[in-house]
């Protein structure tokens, strides 16, 4: 069997050269491919903090130290993130990075190509009808070993099962059986021809019941997605099924192979069963081809379509997709034990979320007079060490200057763009010295979602006045702080209700 070269570009562009003493604050793109030149270690390269670096460090030395770059230099894709304060000392890979109190601008890095790319869990509904006959599945084989070869599985990169689709489905493999490729390669390979007919909706509806549940291996806050072989058109109705894989939240590719000759149509059931059983018919989710001698050009535009996270319209639920910023009261009228307590409340609500580096996204904020950037929205891509970032928070005290400080975090934590998609929660206990009409005006402008949560003797006029439309359903008061755990849900509810409505 032929196998595809896994170490080609898929579809990243070329790298940008640089030397190994180039810094992060010298890149201008939020993100970059950039080529490490060889013998880094040589030199004499800075580089403060340790996953998250301060942007005055050397790229190339964090690479090094990161353990994601070799003697041989190499391509390292670099993305740009917020200051933040405590960069933290670490000895890993031959380099010493610095402890830094604080910087304006931070980095951090993948390689350039690796399984961090598609990190999504792709179920493979393959035809294993007598439709396709036995040469036909040997050609239909030899495409998805070398698509799968190309998406290169790994533990924390994509994971691929199979399902064939005959007279009843079978499942060869779940997505972690194999998190090796070369196992998968040889799994792939071994797979038997069942013959039959060919019941696609029975194979999607099987594999949208139970294929990506956790207890099958499917992962918390990884897309879904659902590759469906045809060979000319199914001998069953996909209706039922792809409606039970929309509302599960997967995305169902239809890869039609030799599609039925104007002399074949009066044997299909349903004509429109493309649209059908696509996620969305937009164009994007359905992929003929005309003949399966002619499917290697086929793999990589396939593979761009399979790990586009903003192309893939059947996953995005408030739970995986939205970015919550807390903008977090650290005067002095809060006191250290209440301050707990708000911490404690926020916690509740991101422990709703998938946080991951594919879902949601939690950052958070603390002011008093002054702002404090904790950590921003791509710190932490699990949903432990972000909770337990947000209850490290250490207390400021001082005074309370709320719309300075939501027209910071407005600037500071959402930059990525996301109508719909970018909410702020405002915990604070008492009246602001500052105006925070026109700074959440501008936020509402931005595209943020406000909640206020008052504590006290926050005015209700100013949490209103900071709310999102409809106010009622966007203000919670409480006299207690203990009071705040109430509230949890509501907002969680609220964040679902205004995502759904906007996307």
């Amino acid at each position: 069997m032929e196998y595809f070269d896994w170490t080609s570009s898929v579809f990243h562009s070329v790298p940008y050269p640089v030397t190994c003493t180039t810094r992060g604050a010298d890149l201008t793109q939020d993100t970059v491919v950039v080529l490490c030149p060889p013998q880094c270690t040589q030199w004499r390269m800075s580089v403060f903090g340790t996953g998250v670096y301060a942007a005055v460090s050397s790229i190339c030395g964090a690479a090094v130290h990161r353990g994601i770059l070799g003697p041989a230099g190499g391509p390292v894709r670099v993305h740009r993130l917020q200051g933040r304060h405590n960069y933290i000392s670490s000895y890993a890979h031959g380099i010493h990075s610095q402890a830094l109190s604080h910087w304006t601008a931070s980095f951090s890095l993948t390689s350039r190509w690796n399984n961090f790319d598609c990190q999504m869990d792709i179920a493979m509904v393959i035809d294993s009808s007598s439709n396709i006959g036995q040469r036909r599945f040997n050609l239909q084989k030899n495409f998805i070993a070398k698509l799968a070869a190309m998406l290169r599985v790994g533990p924390i990169g994509p994971h691929i099962g199979l399902i064939q689709a005959s007279d009843s489905p079978r499942t060869e493999f779940l997505l972690t059986n194999y998190t090796q490729p070369k196992e998968l390669l040889f799994a792939i390979k071994e797979l038997a021809y069942l013959g039959g007919d060919s019941n696609t909706g029975k194979a999607i509806m099987h594999t949208a019941e139970t294929f990506f549940s956790q207890e099958n291996g499917g992962r918390r806050g990884h897309p879904r997605v659902m590759m469906v072989l045809i060979d000319g058109w199914p001998s069953d109705d996909l209706d039922q099924a792809a409606m039970l894989a929309r509302e599960s939240g997967i995305n169902v590719f239809l890869v039609s192979v030799a599609k039925p000759a104007p002399e074949e149509l009066s044997m299909v059931r349903d004509k429109d069963f493309m649209k059908k059983a696509v996620c969305k018919d937009n164009g994007f989710f359905s992929y003929p081809i005309p003949s399966w001698f002619s499917t290697t050009k086929h793999i990589r535009p396939l593979i761009q379509r399979l790990c586009s996270l903003d192309g893939l319209l059947c996953s995005k639920t408030c739970y995986n997709s939205v970015n919550i910023g807390f903008l977090i009261d650290g005067s002095s009228s809060v006191g250290d034990g209440n301050f707990q307590l708000v911490l404690e409340f926020l916690a509740g609500i991101a422990r709703s979320f998938e946080i991951s580096d594919v879902g949601a996204h939690i950052g958070a904020v603390q002011f008093t007079y002054e702002q404090r950037l904790e950590f921003g929205l791509s710190d932490y891509s699990n949903k432990d060490d972000a909770i337990n970032a947000l209850r490290r928070i250490s207390y400021m005290s001082g005074g309370t200057s709320t719309g300075s400080a939501i027209s910071y975090t407005t600037q500071n934590l959402f930059r990525r763009t996301g109508p719909g998609r970018n909410f702020l929660i405002v915990v604070t206990d008492g009246q602001s010295y500052d105006d925070v009409r026109g700074p959440a005006m501008a936020a509402h402008k931005q595209g943020i979602t406000i909640f206020s949560v008052g504590v006290a003797w926050a005015p209700l006029d100013d949490l209103k006045a900071m709310s999102s439309e409809p106010k009622d359903s966007h203000t919670f008061f409480t006299r207690e702080f203990s009071g705040l755990s109430e509230f949890i849900p509501l907002v969680v509810r609220g964040i679902c209700k205004d995502f759904t409505e906007n996307n």
